[in-house]
């Protein structure tokens, strides 16, 4: 049984900002970016999409989900790898077009497909006037080569 929203277009500037009827404004494509943290920890694990079946399957299985749109398909975070994220508690901004998905990260703990616990490893720097990468220190939790056959 899909989960109905409400549509942001029903609703007045107030009622979408201050109400309580959920009505997430999807964009063009169909998306909401959502920003997934350890709900233990508040760690920032990653920021992906959800359409509205990945978001209807993640309210209905407290599993989460996402779309895909480098593969253009629904996904479920830890099918393949078993590091699956159990919802604790979603949230939405003031508009409605993003959402915050507080998790239970579970497996060894990598929300990351490099094996990481966070898809954020790297941080920026500049140097001599070039934007550079410098790892942050975060260690690998597994082999992504051994849990994706790549």
């Amino acid at each position: 049984m899909a989960i109905r929203f409400t549509d942001p277009q029903d609703l007045s500037h107030a009622a979408l900002e201050e109400g309580d009827l959920f009505a997430p404004r999807f964009d063009a494509q169909g998306l909401v970016t959502a920003i997934t943290i350890e709900a233990s920890s508040g760690a920032l694990l990653m920021v992906a999409h959800m359409n509205a079946e990945a978001l209807s399957l993640t309210l209905e299985t407290g599993e989460v989900h996402y779309f895909s749109r480098s593969r253009g398909k629904l996904w479920k975070k830890g099918e393949t790898s078993g590091e699956v994220q159990k919802l604790v508690e979603l949230r939405t901004d003031c508009d409605q077009d993003a959402l915050m998905v507080l998790v239970e990260q579970t497996g060894r703990g990598a929300a990351c497909h490099t094996g990481r616990k966070s898809c954020f490893y790297r941080r920026v720097a500049v140097s001599n006037g070039e934007a550079m990468l410098s790892p942050t220190g975060e260690t690998r939790l597994f082999d992504p080569r051994l849990v994706y056959n790549r």
